[in-house]
């Protein structure tokens, strides 16, 4: 061996341990940073899903035709859950332990995402912008979860102050069982809400998010006859619901969260649509007066992606996982990603304003009402 060559293998040496430092998370290469997904691309949800993920894929698209995030492209790695918690629970393992994935994003459900928690404590895996307003999401503060979306509760109580405003005073709920973390939230912003604007609940109907009996569900509903009714459920559920409680003459007013705005749930819903509320997340996805409307429909016209408000939430949580990558920096750390997050203070995505901290994982918290009409489509 040359001197030379002796001279130059130690600094060669350095070198190589500093790129494996640089890049020892997993997930990060020279060129790439890639993130898993587990979510229900079949199932009770594959519509809204479908939206969903067609948003995202929108905004990722378009940040890696520009170079991606500080020289690096974005790869999602998605697998399917098919709705179900022990399978969440099941893909998240192997998309950290063997995929290695440097973090999660957007999960679809309550039970879902609950399952996946403690994969990410013992793995120390960020999970960006799970699709559920649960509580238990909120507080108290996860580390490891970055939400987005607004709470259900306070999806629930909008519903209610509305119905205040119109004069209603008969309000009921129908919900999944108190053991299940989505019907939990429902019966638990329906009284805060009911308590709030001084409401007395016309009845709280309970049903099972398995197989429920719809018909018998919906024949409760019809006979108790309520001003306005709250359906705190997912997919095919809230639709088997409302369109059986259509058949049996029910003309109560209906409402339904955010997690079932969809076309898909339009399109299933039928004629029975019509003036159906749904509460939003998000401002409308075809709003040219936003800055964050404009941007979704050009992204959403470069990919050919459905222009609705569940693949505008796709698209606004893959914005907000790709800031808190670029404060992140080019040495990029699961870390240094997560403290880019909580630098984000009141941060305006165009329309929307957004906030983290190390004491608060909310994100947004903004919540709008709209109502279906005979077109089939959303009016403020």
């Amino acid at each position: 061996m040359s001197r030379r060559w002796g001279q130059a293998l130690p600094a060669a040496l350095l070198i190589a341990s500093v790129l494996q430092v640089a890049y020892a998370e997993d997930g990060i290469t020279d060129s790439t940073i890639l993130i898993g997904q587990t979510i229900g691309l079949t199932g009770t949800v594959a519509g809204t899903v479908k939206e969903m993920n067609e948003g995202a894929h929108a905004y990722i698209a378009a940040v890696n035709k520009q170079g991606g995030v500080n020289g690096r492209k974005i790869e999602i790695r998605t697998l399917d859950d098919q709705y179900l918690p022990e399978k969440s629970r099941a893909n998240a393992k192997v998309l950290i332990e063997k995929d290695k994935v440097f973090a999660l994003f957007q999960s679809r459900g309550t039970p879902h995402t609950l399952a996946i928690l403690p994969q990410l404590a013992t793995s120390n895996v960020p999970l960006i912008a799970p699709s559920t307003g649960a509580e238990s999401l909120h507080t108290p503060v996860n580390r490891w979860v970055f939400n987005v979306r607004a709470k259900y509760q306070d999806e629930v109580v909008k519903a209610i102050e509305h119905f205040k405003t119109l004069g209603f005073k008969s309000v009921g709920l129908l919900t999944y069982e108190k053991d299940d973390a989505l019907g939990l939230d429902g019966l638990n912003g329906f009284n805060k809400g009911m308590a709030e604007y001084k409401l007395t609940p016309a009845f709280v109907e309970i049903f099972p998010r398995l197989k429920p009996n719809v018909n018998e569900v919906a024949l409760k509903l019809v006979k108790a006859a309520p001003d306005a009714l709250i359906i705190v459920s997912s997919g095919a559920n809230t639709v088997d619901v409302i369109k059986a409680i259509r058949a049996q003459g029910g003309r109560m007013q209906i409402m339904t969260l955010s997690n079932n705005s969809s076309q898909d749930f339009i399109k299933d819903l039928g004629p029975d649509a019509t003036g159906v509320i749904l509460s939003q997340v998000t401002p409308p996805p075809n709003l040219a007066s936003s800055g964050l409307g404009k941007e979704f429909q050009l992204a959403a016209k470069a990919t050919g992606a459905t222009i609705s408000y569940a693949a505008m939430e796709g698209y606004l949580s893959a914005k907000v996982m790709v800031e808190g990558l670029r404060r992140a920096g080019r040495n990029l750390t699961r870390d240094g990603f997560m403290r880019g997050l909580e630098s984000m203070q009141r941060v305006d995505m165009g329309g929307l304003s957004l906030s983290y901290s190390e004491k608060d994982h909310t994100g947004s918290n903004f919540v709008e009402l709209t109502l279906i009409g005979k077109d089939g489509r959303y009016i403020r």
